[in-house]
């Protein structure tokens, strides 16, 4: 069996898309739906099935598709163990959150393969929730995100980066007294509430029995960042941005009762064959965050 075949039908059926498979495969949709065709004629039963404009695994894929993880997970880890024990090679499986994914990951990349040119990287970007139950469930080895909201399981560990608190982000231009009245206000632009930074917001504003005018309700900061720039509405976000803001013209201003703040570092597996790849992204990490 052709592990190529079990990679496309896992990838399929967690994407829900034959295109949105070959997108992260490299390949057309047409040779993805070749090689689940082609797999599920080697097992003789139907793996996917169509609903409307997504795909999903059929009875029988749905019985085979975390026994197809496994044994993906266990090439992976083959290809490692074989590396030379003196060198660093083999692919390290990264996921990062898009204020990581701006900046802060690719100078750490571009530094590791510098020193380490053996090594290859896949890439996975998304939400910090997301990404963290990607490294728990070992399809990731390392993810830079920001800390979940409860504790982590004991097979992971985790490296504090930067802790982020809350601010009221406003146009340059405006003049705030009183952070919460400007809340209160305004009209709001609220950080999504389904990722960490968001639920944090949100939870601040509960506790001071603040209502926002909300406008709308976006997962990106850079996003957010740019509808504040155009007067659009004021935001509660993390301080993500530690730089002054020099393409925006926007203000951040502390709250009078910022407690809570958005932990963001590496969290790992302990338990990846690939952990010699992921001490050594975090050494490189650590060096250009302290730099």
């Amino acid at each position: 069996m052709d592990s190529h075949y079990l990679q496309s039908f896992v990838y399929v059926v967690e994407f829900g898309s034959f295109a949105e498979a070959a997108r992260r495969l490299d390949l057309t949709p047409a040779a993805v739906a070749q090689r689940v065709k082609m797999l599920e004629q080697e097992l003789g039963a139907p793996l996917v099935r169509r609903s409307g404009r997504t795909v999903g695994a059929t009875e029988s894929g749905e019985r085979i598709l975390e026994r197809a993880r496994v044994i993906l997970h266990d090439i992976r880890d083959l290809k490692s163990h074989l590396s030379d024990a003196d060198s660093l090679a083999g692919q390290l499986r990264l996921g990062g959150m898009a204020t990581m994914m701006a900046a802060f990951i690719p100078e750490v990349l571009a530094e590791l393969l510098a020193r380490h040119p053996a090594i290859d990287f896949y890439l996975e970007p998304g939400t910090s929730l997301d990404l963290y139950r990607k490294v728990v469930n070992g399809d990731l080895d390392a993810a830079l995100v920001a800390h979940p909201l409860f504790n982590m399981p004991k097979n992971c560990e985790w490296h504090t980066f930067r802790d982020e608190p809350l601010i009221l982000l406003t146009p340059a231009s405006m003049t705030v007294t009183d952070p919460h009245e400007t809340l209160q206000s305004e009209p709001f632009v609220r950080y999504d509430r389904d990722v960490v930074g968001g639920q944090l917001a949100d939870s601040y504003l509960r506790q001071h029995g603040i209502v926002p005018n909300q406008r709308c309700e976006l997962d990106g900061l850079v996003a957010i960042a740019a509808l504040v720039d155009r007067g659009l509405g004021v935001s509660l976000v993390p301080d993500w941005h530690p730089r002054p803001f020099t393409e925006l013209s926007l203000a951040k201003w502390p709250l009078p009762h910022a407690l809570q703040k958005r932990r963001v570092g590496l969290i790992w597996n302990r338990s990846s064959a690939r952990i010699r790849l992921v001490q050594a992204f975090l050494a490189i990490a650590v060096e250009r965050d302290g730099a």
